[in-house]
């Protein structure tokens, strides 16, 4: 759906998107445009289900991943318009049994510190990913995982923070973050299609299925449940609702003549609190802020409020201009897929009147132009997608591991390990070798020599080492595992269970 008004500003957006799938190999997208409260665009463009050849509509959900965010900060800033909640009251007085590593983080972290991703910790993101574990035990675990950074050192984007704001605000209203969410803004805003699981959205008519490239072929790949993390990114939706979003930031907090949120409230979402990484850093965006719930960076001389998303097989982008009164969504169901970015920048670049900036070759030119720069991109701005951490290079992907003839008994490594924070690790024995078992993610073992193990972290196409440590009688003790890739990290540290 198109308006004429506007049409001409747009002109040849149809080209551009069908060219973007094409360029960086996605299956799926939904573009939606406001300018001045009118709606001058809404549409699909390829496939919600290639397989069946089923096309994308202005209906399809996907899911948004850390687009979610700024859903969980604006519960947040309703809870404080409410006097339930204070940006700078340590979380410790809402919830008296919560823990930090840090002591110091314990005693004086605040909803505000957890929002703008000042913590101190690195992403720990292993400990949730796939993991049977409720939020709350999650929260619990919180108390074991070590920060690389001092408390408000240093913005470093987190996910168990962002769960763990959620849980807290959803306690002070003695119900859960996922029925807050839909009783204040979902029912309000009509959102009637938005949900907060990808098991409800495969029970609705119209949904996308996810999908990666590999080998040049798209390959359709499972959903992924994250409920248990739900406020750091769980929310599924399509065009029309997140049309209704967008205006709701647009008119500051109003919705159809009521104040959903006040508007000093929404205002502090929108302030920066902490400078921040970002991939696109350049001319045209010269410096990255982090709010609460959003990046806030200047884009030519324009203020831009935007935040992306990304999660097994999905991407998205939700990106608003004040001033200008531009909003623009665009949805994507390609597994780290920058069509979200390079989209979402022309359109502006059109509304605004400018030269369109050729961010593919740009960010294409920043990977070295060997491949598309989705990594890099969902790293920094939102991710969810533990594929998108820099884990390991190309090269490290690539080379084989040769297999060296163990130095001990195999059954030295077999057995249970445990972390307080991350959990246990299962050491089997297979008929080829040895195999661990994490979150039920299955990793083949290959011998290295001293103790050390190339390990296949199937889920993400990429290898990590796990080193064995050895007591006085030459039985395994311990493994060291490099899970986190932030500066300044440890290994994790998994301890062997006795034999009791």
């Amino acid at each position: 759906m198109t308006t004429t008004k506007h049409r001409s500003l747009l002109d040849g957006l149809d080209e551009f998107v069908a060219e973007q799938l094409q360029l960086w190999k996605g299956v799926g997208a939904a573009v939606a445009v406001i300018h001045k409260d009118e709606v001058i665009w809404q549409k699909g463009y390829g496939y919600r289900d290639l397989e069946s050849k089923l096309e994308v509509t202005p209906h399809t959900l996907f899911a948004i991943g850390s687009s979610t965010k700024a859903f969980t900060a604006t519960t947040a800033a309703m809870l404080v318009d409410q006097e339930l909640l204070k940006w700078d009251t340590p979380v410790k007085t809402y919830m008296e049994d919560f823990k930090m590593f840090d002591p110091v983080a314990t005693e004086r972290l605040t909803i505000r510190d957890m929002l703008c991703h000042r913590s101190g910790l690195p992403r720990h993101e292993m400990i949730w990913y796939n993991s049977a574990r409720t939020r709350e035990e999650l929260v619990n675990a919180l108390q074991y995982l070590e920060p690389n950074e001092d408390f408000r050192n240093k913005w470093q984007y987190q996910n168990l923070m962002y769960m763990t704001a959620g849980y807290l605000v959803g306690k002070l209203k003695e119900t859960s973050w996922e029925k807050l969410v839909q009783d204040h803004l979902f029912g309000p805003l009509g959102m009637k299609s938005s949900l907060f699981s990808v098991d409800q959205m495969q029970l609705q008519p119209d949904f996308a299925a996810p999908y990666m490239e590999k080998d040049g072929e798209h390959l359709r790949i499972p959903y992924r449940n994250i409920d248990a993390v739900g406020p750091a990114g769980s929310i599924n939706s399509n065009l029309e609702d997140m049309i209704a979003w967008l205006r709701l930031q647009l008119n500051q907090g109003q919705h159809d003549g009521q104040q959903l949120v006040s508007k000093e409230q929404m205002e502090e979402l929108y302030s920066p609190q902490m400078p921040c990484d970002s991939p696109f850093q350049g001319p045209e965006l010269p410096v990255s802020t982090y709010g609460l719930g959003w990046f806030i960076e200047p884009y030519r001389g324009h203020q831009l409020i935007h935040h992306g998303g990304a999660i097994d097989g999905f991407s998205s982008q939700v990106a608003f201009m004040p001033e200008e009164e531009i909003g623009i969504v665009v949805l994507c169901n390609t597994n780290g897929s920058i069509i979200p970015y390079t989209v979402t920048f022309n359109i502006m670049d059109r509304l605004l009147g400018k030269e369109p900036v050729d961010w593919s070759g740009k960010l294409a030119k920043l990977m070295g132009g060997e491949e598309s720069p989705e990594s890099e991109v969902t790293e920094t701005q939102d991710t969810l997608d533990p594929q998108a951490k820099p884990a390991a290079s190309t090269e490290e992907r690539e080379d084989e591991v040769k297999a060296e003839p163990l130095d001990r008994p195999i059954t030295t490594y077999v057995g249970i390990y445990n972390h307080s924070g991350y959990g246990e690790m299962s050491i089997q024995q297979k008929e080829d070798g040895l195999e661990a078992i994490f979150n039920d993610m299955e990793m083949p073992m290959e011998y290295t020599g001293n103790d050390t193990f190339s390990v296949l972290l199937v889920l993400f196409g990429l290898k990590i080492t796990f080193t064995f440590q050895m007591d006085e009688q030459n039985k395994a003790r311990s493994i060291s595992i490099p899970f986190l890739m932030e500066p300044g990290t440890k290994p994790i540290e998994f301890t062997k269970k006795s034999a009791e």
